[in-house]
C-alpha cells in the first residue's frame, strides 16, 4: 500500500477509538501449529499476519512477531526454544571489556532475522489495505540481553564506557536490520525497549534515547515510521526522555495509568495502550475483556490521539474468544 504517516495519523485520530492488539503468538494455535513452527517459517509468519486481519477487520495495522531473542541470537547469544512459548535468551555473550571489544556486528541475512524480514516482504507484497509494522528490539534492551539484564544496570553506573561500546554495536546492527524491513516493504517498526523502563531518567537519556534518536534520524520519514514500545513501570518518570526519541508514535504497557501517560504526551502524537495481556487475554473471561475495554475507553476516549491496545504482546495461550471480544467491544 502507499503509506503516508501524516495521513494515517489523521485517520487514527478521527472518529471512534481504533484497535490494535499485538497478536504475535496466539495466531499459531488458530493456525494449528506451534509457536516454534510459526517463528521458524517465513511462510507461516506471513500466513499468520494475514489471518489476523482476515479475522479482525478493526485491527488498524498488521504487526509482525514481537520476539526479543532474535537479534541477540544473531550476535551469538544462546536461546532456549519451546514448542509453544516465547524463545528466551539463556546465556549472555558480553561478560568483560574484552568480550565487548571482540563482539562483531552480525549480518542480519545470516541469522534468524532473515526469516522475519522475508515474512514481512511476503505480507507487503500481498497488497494489504493497512500498514505493516515489523517488530524489533530497542538498543538498550538488546544490549541488556547481550550482557545480562542485571549486569547492564550495574555497569551503567560502574563502567558506562563498556555499556556504550555494546550499545554502539547493537545500534549499528539495528539500523541495518530496520533498513532491511523498510526495503522489504514495511511501513514501520514497533521497537520494544522494555529494559529502559527499569532505569532512571538520566540513564534513559544516555543509554536509550540517544541511540534510538540516531536510528529515528536516519530511517524515519513520512513513508516509514518507528513506534516506541515500553511496558516498564518507570515510563512516567522518564516520559520526557522517551518523547525525545522523536518516534512517530508510542506504545505503553499496563504497568502505568494510560490517562496519566496521555496527559504527559504531546496531544499531536499517537499513543497506544494498555490492556493487561496476561490477566485479561490469557487468564480472563470475555466479559472481563469487554468490561476492561469499556472502562479504558471511558477514561481515555476523550484523547483523540489514543488508540486502544494491549499493553504488550499477548501470550500464545490467550483465549481466541477473549481476543474476539476485544474487537466486538470497540465502538461502531
Amino acid at each position: 500500500m502507499e503509506f503516508c504517516a501524516r495521513r494515517w495519523k489523521e485517520e487514527m485520530m478521527a472518529g471512534k477509538p481504533k484497535g490494535l492488539l499485538i497478536l504475535s503468538f496466539p495466531v499459531a494455535k488458530k493456525m494449528g501449529i506451534s509457536v516454534r513452527e510459526l517463528l521458524g517459517s517465513s511462510e507461516n509468519q506471513a500466513r499468520g499476519m494475514l489471518e489476523i486481519i482476515r479475522c479482525f477487520p478493526k485491527q488498524c495495522a498488521i504487526v509482525s512477531r514481537m520476539d526479543l531473542s532474535v537479534e541477540a541470537q544473531a550476535f551469538g547469544a544462546s536461546v532456549r526454544f519451546e514448542e509453544n512459548d516465547v524463545p528466551v535468551v539463556e546465556t549472555p555473550v558480553v561478560r568483560s571489556v574484552e568480550d565487548a571489544n571482540r563482539l562483531q556486528v552480525p549480518d542480519w541475512k545470516t541469522s534468524r532475522c532473515a526469516i522475519d524480514v522475508e515474512a514481512v516482504r511476503q505480507v507487503a507484497a500481498s497488497g494489504p489495505d493497512r500498514p505493516v509494522f515489523a517488530g524489533v528490539i530497542g538498543p538498550y534492551s538488546l544490549a541488556g540481553r547481550l550482557m545480562d539484564v542485571m549486569e547492564i544496570m550495574i555497569q551503567c553506573m560502574m563502567d558506562p564506557d563498556l555499556v556504550h561500546r555494546v550499545l554502539r554495536k547493537a545500534t549499528d546492527f539495528l539500523k541495518e536490520y530496520i533498513r532491511a524491513y523498510k526495503e522489504a516493504g514495511a511501513q514501520g517498526v514497533v521497537m520494544a525497549e522494555p529494559l529502559a523502563g527499569l532505569i532512571s531518567p538520566d540513564m534513559v537519556r544516555d543509554f536509550s534515547t540517544a541511540y534510538i534518536r540516531e536510528i529515528v534520524d536516519e530511517l524515519q520519514d513520512d513513508s516509514f515510521v518507528i513506534i516506541y514500545h515500553n511496558c516498564g513501570a518507570g515510563v512516567l518518570a522518564s516520559i520526557q526522555e522517551i518523547a525525545a526519541t522523536g518516534c512517530f508514535a508510542y506504545h505503553f504497557g499496563n504497568a502505568v495509568a494510560m490517562e496519566q501517560v496521555l496527559e504527559a504526551m504531546d496531544p499531536d502524537t499517537l499513543v497506544f495502550g494498555n490492556l493487561d495481556p496476561v490477566a485479561l487475554f490469557q487468564n480472563g473471561t470475555p466479559k472481563q475483556v469487554e468490561e476492561a475495554v469499556d472502562a479504558l475507553i471511558k477514561r481515555c476516549g476523550t484523547f483523540p490521539n489514543w488508540v486502544v491496545s494491549s499493553g504488550c504482546d499477548i501470550p500464545a495461550r490467550a483465549s481466541w474468544e477473549n481476543i474476539e471480544r476485544f474487537y466486538e467491544s470497540l465502538p461502531e
